[in-house]
């Protein structure tokens, strides 16, 4: 189940801001004046994403970025009957919602005007139907309407007793969107954020790299890489990150240059990602190594059997603390 590997994860999976310089500042500032928080994650666990303030909840919803990327993003929430109807609703364009993303310089994915009419969970499918008005068909292009129905579909997913969404428009199920998004049946999530072709691999694999706006505020952001490997497989994911994102696709990762993956062995639940590392620092090891785990950890975390990640350079095992959120302020 992937919740109960999402949980098991714990120290890895759920991750915040990262953010560099004048962002890390811009953020703190700014949020804390609107007393809301917003921390970039991975997590579909309710026991994770449950906040402790009472009556407030930690929930992920996905915005997009300036290059058409779809980003999870944990926001916290007033508690409420039908969380899942008051969660699309801060996902849909207005002013309000622009200016609490301003700092992180990303975008609604629900057109202006949309309303959520009805939703519905059915609890023996896991199967969600959810409603909205008309004004959903008002995407400008294909690019925009394929983010409004993954980012649907994966945030609603996020939570534990939603496996797939049936969109419906105006109270009916219909075949397509203006440009041809196929909303004919329930949706699971699949291919978020593809890169290349399907049809150019054998298998395909989610990794996670980072992304940036012009505050250099960093981001990490899940995307689905296809791959020569007949399964998709710990090694065949830990090389295309530790290779880097193509250059062609406008992200970065934290593993830095003069990193190499050695090799990789899952034993009881716990994946050894051996390393080595030729540009010893000690003013900047702890942080690297931290960003690293992370990253890899992410990447890890589709893969059902791994419930924890031990890092080693050369076969000798860091001792590093790994926090549960990325960034805590």
């Amino acid at each position: 189940m992937v919740n109960r590997r999402i949980i098991l994860f714990g120290l890895i999976v759920v991750l915040g801001l990262t953010v560099l310089g004048i962002g890390k500042n811009l953020i703190n500032d700014r949020l804390t004046a609107k007393e809301e928080e917003i921390e970039i994650i991975r997590s579909d666990e309710e026991e994770v994403v449950v906040a402790e303030e009472e009556g407030i909840r930690r929930t992920v919803m996905y915005f997009k970025d300036k290059d058409g990327y779809l980003v999870p993003v944990m926001r916290k929430i007033p508690w409420e009957e039908g969380i899942a109807r008051v969660t699309l609703k801060n996902m849909i364009d207005s002013p309000e919602v622009r200016e609490t993303l301003n700092p992180t310089g990303l975008l609604p994915i629900i057109p202006a005007g949309t309303e959520v009419l009805g939703i519905s969970i059915n609890d023996e499918t896991g199967v969600c139907k959810v409603d909205f008005s008309d004004k959903v068909l008002e995407n400008q292009s294909e690019k925009e309407e394929e983010n409004f129905i993954k980012g649907v579909v994966y945030t609603l997913t996020e939570f534990p007793a939603i496996r797939e969404v049936q969109i419906l428009v105006g109270g009916k199920v219909i075949p397509s969107l203006k440009h041809g998004g196929d909303i004919s049946k329930p949706l699971a999530r699949e291919n978020i954020n593809l890169v290349g072709k399907l049809e150019d691999g054998r298998s395909k694999v989610v990794v996670y790299y980072k992304g940036m706006n012009e505050e250099e505020f960093e981001y990490f952001i899940p995307v689905t890489v296809p791959t020569l490997a007949p399964v998709a497989n710990v090694y065949s994911a830990l090389d295309l990150l530790f290779e880097g994102p193509p250059q062609d696709i406008g992200l970065s990762s934290d593993i830095p240059r003069g990193v190499m993956l050695q090799g990789v062995e899952v034993k009881n639940g716990t994946a050894y990602v051996d390393i080595s590392y030729d540009n010893h620092s000690d003013s900047s090891e702890d942080k690297m190594f931290s960003d690293i785990v992370k990253n890899i950890g992410l990447t890890l975390s589709q893969f059902e059997e791994i419930n924890n990640v031990e890092l080693l350079i050369d076969g000798e095992t860091i001792n590093t603390t790994i926090p549960v959120f990325a960034n805590e302020y």
